[in-house]
């Protein structure tokens, strides 16, 4: 009777591990994971943006003296942009991620205007270091858009695993998941900066 038992019990392991598989068990994790290492590329991809800011003002400043107001907005745009942190568990705060949104449109809307302004400069757009610079932060850009598009699909891939059967229900009775937010820029981000020169 014992000998049965233990067999059973042998026996019982793979088909209870088979039948939590089935359960999504393993779903609601992997998918967590992959839209916080989504979400690392994102927070990378700024952090690249802020590290060339200083570089960029600095050869702004030596050709450009009268646009302080411009140089002085962009680097304090940096540094609230900066200061706000997000981690993993801050992804299920909607108000967390709007806060941060919102200081990084702030910041790019500032160097939308610093870069504008710039072109009236014939010495500083025809510098080379202002030239590569300014590529790299077009190309920085590029990086943002496409992490945060990865961020948002890894998103939705997770929040569809979180609230679909059977993953639903790993993911209420052993996880006790909640949805992630989405990365949605400021309202009017879609528009270009205005520079009004006249005011030189």
């Amino acid at each position: 009777m014992i000998m049965r038992n233990k067999l059973l019990g042998l026996l019982a392991v793979p088909v209870l591990a088979v039948s939590l598989t089935g359960c999504g068990v393993n779903e609601v994790p992997t998918a967590e994971e992959a839209a916080k290492a989504k979400w690392a590329d994102v927070q990378s991809a700024y952090q690249r943006r802020a590290d060339l800011i200083p570089n960029l003002v600095k050869v702004a400043e030596r050709y450009a003296q009268q646009e302080h107001d411009v140089l002085t907005e962009v680097t304090a745009a940096r540094a609230k942009a900066t200061s706000i942190q997000l981690n993993a568990n801050d992804l299920n705060d909607p108000a967390k991620m709007a806060q941060f949104a919102e200081a990084q449109g702030q910041l790019g809307s500032s160097i939308g205007r610093l870069l504008v302004t710039m072109e009236a400069y014939p010495n500083l757009k025809s510098d080379q270091v202002f030239i590569n610079l300014q590529s790299q932060l077009e190309g920085t850009e590029n990086r943002i858009n496409i992490a945060r598009r990865d961020y948002n699909e890894a998103v939705r891939q997770y929040n569809t695993t979180i609230r679909t059967f059977p993953a639903m229900v790993a993911a209420k009775v052993i996880y006790n998941a909640k949805p992630m937010t989405p990365f949605e820029a400021k309202a009017g981000a879609e528009n270009a900066p205005t520079v009004d020169f006249g005011k030189r």
